[in-house]
């Protein structure tokens, strides 16, 4: 009988569990809306609250502050940026299916989701001043840079040449190369997306020691 009470005590407990983590992931998703456009010095708990279905006390239940928010927000949505990009691995079979289906993915969510990366890269130059910031900025930049690298390493092997950069330096060159493309397509430049495309499909036969 005490076994059985456990039991269902344990389900119960899973379940709130689940209920509190599924709020947290719908408040974040109307959080998000409002903090891609305004950015984090701009926006508080109750801006967000003014511009969602949320109260600001709820808010405050689910999340203990701004900062706790902002990188749950961020790391929900590059976790599942990893997940598209990790699509290239499974189903590309030769080394230009690697390359093309890399520079596309990268050129498609410049054009779909710059609001998201403007908000990333202003949580990780806020994290070079606040403390708060810098171990989710950091996990965030490890998983991006594993993404990039089994991405470079798998295109590497198709090609059949060992990658003639390290792990970071190859997720440097890209983030370079998209946060450059990210201003200019904010600045209204049209061709921003199809440059970055070209550029990304380019470097990625520089970063291999014979294609």
């Amino acid at each position: 009988m005490t076994q059985t009470v456990g039991k269902n005590q344990d389900r119960i407990s899973r379940r709130q569990v689940d209920k509190f983590a599924e709020r947290r992931a719908q408040l974040a998703a109307s959080a998000l809306r409002t903090l891609s456009e305004l950015g984090y010095s701009r926006t508080s708990l109750r801006e967000i609250a003014q511009n969602s279905e949320f109260s600001h006390g709820v808010l405050h239940y689910y999340f203990r502050d701004k900062v706790e928010l902002i990188t749950y927000c961020v790391r929900q949505y590059k976790a599942e940026c990893v997940t598209r990009y990790d699509q290239i691995v499974v189903t590309a079979g030769s080394a230009e299916e690697v390359r093309e289906g890399f520079a596309e993915a990268m050129a498609g969510t410049l054009r779909d989701d710059a609001a998201m990366h403007r908000l990333w890269y202003d949580l990780r130059n806020q994290s070079l001043f606040e403390e708060a910031f810098r171990g989710d900025v950091l996990a965030i930049d490890q998983s991006l840079e594993r993404m990039i690298w089994r991405i470079v390493s798998l295109f590497a092997e198709l090609a059949g040449s060992p990658p003639a950069v390290s792990s970071s330096m190859a997720y440097a060159l890209f983030d370079g190369l998209f946060q450059q493309a990210l201003l200019r397509h904010l600045s209204g430049r049209e061709s921003a997306a199809a440059d970055l495309k070209t550029s990304v499909a380019q470097l990625m036969d520089q970063l291999v020691a014979a294609v």
